[in-house]
């Protein structure tokens, strides 16, 4: 039997820092959320605990009536605690090296490893599930199952927007978001 993950990128943000809400089409998208995944048989929800991650899902959990679990690991990834000029450049140079690291921040390979034991945890189980998470995280799950993404498919990801991850005989990654 198939493992079905929904990876779930949050609905458009007022912000980056952690306790950033949703903007007024970010609850909008919300609620569209909910009702792609109606007809989805989901039987658990794991979360960033950023605001903007849980207030994404949260329609989604209410009507499915399945509560939803924070999970550190996948909150977004830190780049850097300093300032970067050219934050742009340094993240490109971060999907080609997957070990550099700035000052204060995590290396794309950290930042893997902890959101690859979320979703290993889930496929080691029986229950198909949505993992809500951010942008540069996302991307690295996607580089990771499907190695032609990278930087260009970070800058090609929408808000929201969903993938579906399924294991069965290997991993099949799919995105489904409009």
């Amino acid at each position: 039997m198939a493992t079905n993950i929904y990876i779930v990128r949050h609905c458009k943000a007022e912000g980056q820092p952690p306790e950033a809400p949703l903007t007024q089409e970010g609850f909008e998208q919300a609620d569209e959320l909910a009702r792609f995944f109606t007809d989805k048989k989901i039987q658990r929800i794991i979360s960033s605990p950023f605001t903007r991650a849980q207030q994404s899902i949260k329609p989604t959990a209410q009507q499915l009536g399945v509560q939803v679990e924070l999970d550190d690991r996948l909150a977004e990834r830190i780049l850097s605690s300093q300032p970067l000029d050219d934050w742009m450049d340094k993240l490109a140079a971060s999907y080609e090296d997957m070990h550099l690291k700035f000052e204060g921040g995590e290396s794309s390979q950290e930042a893997l490893r902890r959101a690859l034991a979320v979703i290993d945890e889930v496929k080691g189980g029986d229950e198909d599930a949505i993992i809500v998470t951010h942008g540069n995280l996302m991307s690295l799950i996607l580089q990771h199952y499907d190695d032609v993404s990278g930087f260009e498919k970070w800058k090609e990801l929408s808000n929201p927007d969903v993938y579906h991850l399924s294991f069965d005989e290997g991993s099949n990654l799919q995105r489904i978001w409009r």
